[in-house]
């Protein structure tokens, strides 16, 4: 029987410290408190209990091994999951700058249309031209003007009129150039006809048809909720 400290125990029994500690907790090593400092006694562990103590030493380390594996693997699955998070979020935004592009892109070809329309607009134009025009497709100027023999063209709307300039189109012809569904001609044109009656100067009567002027007026508050052509 010997009284040794907790280090000189553990470096004799080749264990570590902690091991021995627990030895003592669960009662398979005796211990005794001199002057405040803990002392082993080797030569008194209970037989019936020694021989299962390497074994629980043995558990203890590979569940400590263990730990330390499972949380080398959280570590690298952490790492991967962020990685994945950051390589999303960097196609969202590509997605969202190629939206983007395009619609301004559409919003760019609108305009042009729209102006071509409202500064170029003649009766002998044809519509197909203005909107490749306005798509920076051609010009105009370089198109031989167009003889409308068919009055079932969208031309054959525009009033050849010495009272109405060649600005001024019908309604019937300005909702086909939009080229909106039915459904929304349909909407407009009761719109227009509805802002006609209240005395809109933007509008004028003639034949039992209505006109306007895309080139002088805007008419941008009469098209609110209808959809890009």
């Amino acid at each position: 029987m010997s009284k040794l400290t907790i280090a000189d125990a553990a470096l004799q029994l080749g264990v570590s410290k902690e091991a021995i500690h627990n030895r003592i907790r669960r009662g398979s090593l005796k211990s005794i408190i001199e002057n405040g400092v803990k002392f082993v006694i080797l030569g008194e562990e209970k037989s019936n209990t020694s021989t299962h103590a390497p074994s629980s030493d043995r558990y203890t380390q590979y569940i400590e091994s263990e730990n330390i594996r499972l949380r080398d693997r959280v570590e690298v699955l952490e790492t991967e999951t962020t990685r994945l998070r950051d390589q999303r979020e960097e196609m969202l935004i590509a997605q969202r700058v190629n939206v983007e592009e395009i619609y301004k892109e559409r919003d760019a070809q609108l305009r042009n249309i729209l102006n071509v329309v409202a500064t170029r607009f003649l009766s002998h134009v044809n519509p197909d031209t203005v909107v490749r025009e306005g798509m920076g497709q051609e010009s105009v100027e370089q198109e031989e003007p167009t003889i409308i023999y068919d009055h079932d063209v969208i031309n054959a709307h525009i009033i050849p009129d010495a009272t109405l300039n060649d600005d001024w189109v019908s309604l019937k012809s300005f909702l086909k150039l939009k080229r909106y569904p039915e459904v929304i001609k349909k909407n407009l044109k009761r719109r227009f006809k509805a802002a006609a009656l209240e005395g809109d100067e933007r509008f004028i009567e003639k034949n039992e048809k209505l006109y306007l002027n895309p080139s002088m007026y805007d008419y941008s508050d009469l098209l609110v909720g209808a959809p890009l052509a």
